[in-house]
C-alpha cells in the first residue's frame, strides 16, 4: 500500500490509541478519535471515526482497565482489554542510551512502528519505571511510553512535538486547559527539577529523576 506520509507502509502497521477503560465507559475519547483520525489520514488509511467509537462503547467493564485500540492498514479495527496494574508516583526515570530524530514523521504518529521505544522498555533496569530520551539536538523529547513535563513558574513545559514529542492526549488536555505551554527543554532543565510523566492511561505521574552519565 502506497501512503502521502513515508510510501510503503511497514508490513503488518497498525495505528494505536491505549485508553483508560473505566465502568463509565472509556475517557477522553473525542480526543483520542481525532488523534487516530489524523494518524490515519497521515499514513492513507480509510477509517469512520463514527464506526470505531461505536465499537469502543460497546466494550463494558467492571473495573479500570487498559483498552488497546488499533486500526490496520485495510481499516480494520480491533480492541483489546488488559488488566492495569497499579503503579503509584513518583516513577524513578533514567536515561535511554538511544536517541530518537527529531524531525522523523514516525514520532508525529502512534503506531506499532515504535521498534526504539520498544527495545528501550526491553532493557529498562528494574530500579526504573520509564526512560527519557533526547533527540539528535541534545534536547529533551518524550518517555517510552510518557510525555514529560517539568514545573515552572509558568506552569509544567513539555517538549514541542518538533522535539520528537508524540502528540500526547494527556498533553493535549493539559495545554488545552493552560495547565502546560510547550518549551525546548534540555537535560540541564530537569536536574532538580519537580517533573511530572504521564499519559492519557495513568494520568500525570510525579517523576524522580536517575543523575544523567556522562
Amino acid at each position: 500500500m502506497e501512503s502521502a506520509f513515508r510510501g510503503p507502509l511497514p508490513d503488518g502497521l497498525k495505528v494505536i490509541e491505549t485508553l483508560r477503560l473505566e465502568p463509565r465507559g472509556a475517557g477522553l475519547i473525542p480526543l483520542h478519535l481525532a488523534r487516530l483520525t489524523r494518524s490515519c489520514a497521515a499514513l492513507g488509511i480509510a477509517v469512520d471515526p463514527g464506526a470505531v467509537r461505536a465499537r469502543i462503547e460497546r466494550v463494558r467493564t467492571a473495573d479500570v482497565r487498559r483498552a488497546r485500540l488499533t486500526v490496520d492498514v485495510a481499516g480494520r479495527v480491533e480492541v483489546e482489554t488488559t488488566a492495569l496494574d497499579p503503579r503509584p508516583g513518583p516513577w524513578r526515570l533514567g536515561w535511554a542510551g538511544a536517541r530518537i530524530l527529531a524531525g522523523d514523521p514516525w514520532r508525529r504518529v502512534k503506531t506499532t512502528e515504535r521498534g526504539i521505544y520498544d527495545r528501550a522498555r526491553a532493557a529498562l533496569p528494574a530500579a526504573l519505571d520509564e526512560l527519557l530520551f533526547l533527540n539528535d539536538r541534545g534536547r529533551v523529547a518524550e518517555g517510552t511510553i510518557t510525555n514529560v513535563f517539568v514545573a515552572t513558574e509558568r506552569g509544567l513545559a513539555t517538549p514541542p512535538v518538533s522535539d520528537g514529542a508524540l502528540p500526547g492526549v494527556l498533553r493535549r488536555t493539559l495545554l488545552d486547559s493552560g495547565r502546560a505551554h510547550e518549551a525546548e527543554l534540555w537535560p540541564a532543565d530537569l536536574e532538580g527539577a519537580e517533573i511530572f510523566v504521564g499519559n492519557a492511561l495513568r494520568g500525570l505521574i510525579p517523576a524522580l529523576l536517575e543523575p544523567r552519565r556522562t
